[in-house]
């Protein structure tokens, strides 16, 4: 049985808001899973579906063998959930929250309390944890939400941005408790991130989510091994499209494509291949205003499988639909 199974999900939001358009994929029990994307890729969609807070349009989830649409109220005793938004409350203290989720999920109220104190420890919040959460920074806000998505031991445990908007430090810091919880704990868990450097690190295994679908799919190392060799990106003052012919015909280049005004060039080997397309480069009117030489990257595959770069999406896609959408409730 799959810890996560999604089949087929598609959501429509008023207004013919596409957000998702047919997301499918399958999460191992004990596997850290990462939806990787740029804003408006529909990661979040997909989560609060998953955690029953939004319902398809058509499709199907399933979490540990329990349909999400169908059986809601026993999906959520086994899962725990850790939104984008910071939902702790201000006003109240680190352990007074805490007890509050453990509470809401029915456990009384003496192992609440203990339960609140082993977790504020194990995130490193037990110094802190009769402060008032309005006092806390943005790294022991994040460690707190952590801490109130475990207090009910769920299976599986939904990461939606986890690090977004945190200090180097602080990032670091919570991508270690998610590796112990991993590794110590044994808990199964689906994180959407926008870092490519997160998805990498903490992962066993990322889909790569675009515009409503999955384009890829595999281990960070397999996905890297799909687009292999080195990457050339040049940027010259000339229209790049006059030379790319050119250079698909030197010996030893494997692709060339002409990505928002950069020519990318993949080769086997990019310093033994620079010479040659050098020369190419300068048999041609404009001048070369910018070279650099990459390894296969996340970033790469993103652009292998969409055509495009990897970043925010731009004002008129599906967050602009959203804003509109939102108004005019």
């Amino acid at each position: 049985m799959w810890a996560v199974e999604v089949e087929d999900l598609h959501k429509i939001y008023p207004g013919g808001v596409k957000a998702l358009n047919g997301v499918s994929f399958k999460v191992s029990k004990g596997e850290v899973y990462s939806l990787l994307g740029p804003n408006g890729a529909g990661k979040t969609t997909t989560m609060k579906i998953i955690a029953t807070l939004l319902k398809p349009t058509s499709g199907r989830a399933m979490v540990m063998g329990i349909d999400v649409t169908s059986n809601p109220d026993s999906v959520r005793k086994i899962i725990g959930y850790v939104p984008q938004d910071l939902s702790a409350d201000d006003e109240l203290t680190g352990i007074e929250n805490v007890v509050l989720q453990a509470r809401l999920y029915g456990i009384p109220k003496d192992k609440a309390v203990k339960r609140a104190r082993e977790l504020l420890e194990m995130v490193g919040l037990g110094e802190a944890a009769n402060r008032l959460v309005k006092s806390y920074s943005g790294g022991m806000r994040r460690r707190l939400e952590l801490a109130m998505g475990l207090v009910n031991e769920p299976e599986l445990l939904i990461l939606d941005e986890p690090t977004l908007g945190l200090d180097v430090q602080s990032k670091l810091s919570l991508w270690e408790h998610i590796e112990r919880l991993k590794k110590e704990k044994k808990v199964t868990i689906l994180m959407t991130t926008h870092y490519m450097d997160e998805a990498d690190k903490l992962s066993d295994r990322i889909a790569i989510i675009d515009r409503g679908k999955i384009v890829a799919e595999g281990s960070p190392q397999e996905l890297k091994a799909k687009v292999g060799g080195d990457v050339i990106m040049i940027k010259i003052s000339s229209d790049p499209l006059k030379v790319v012919e050119k250079l698909r015909m030197i010996d030893g280049v494997r692709g060339v494509d002409v990505i928002e005004g950069n020519i990318r060039i993949k080769v086997n080997v990019a310093e033994t291949m620079l010479p040659e397309i050098l020369k190419v480069l300068g048999s041609v009117d404009g001048r070369i205003e910018s070279i650099s030489i990459t390894r296969p990257t996340l970033d790469q595959v993103f652009i292998e499988y969409t055509g495009r770069m990897f970043r925010d999406e731009e004002p008129g896609d599906f967050r602009r639909q959203m804003m509109i959408w939102r108004r005019k409730r």
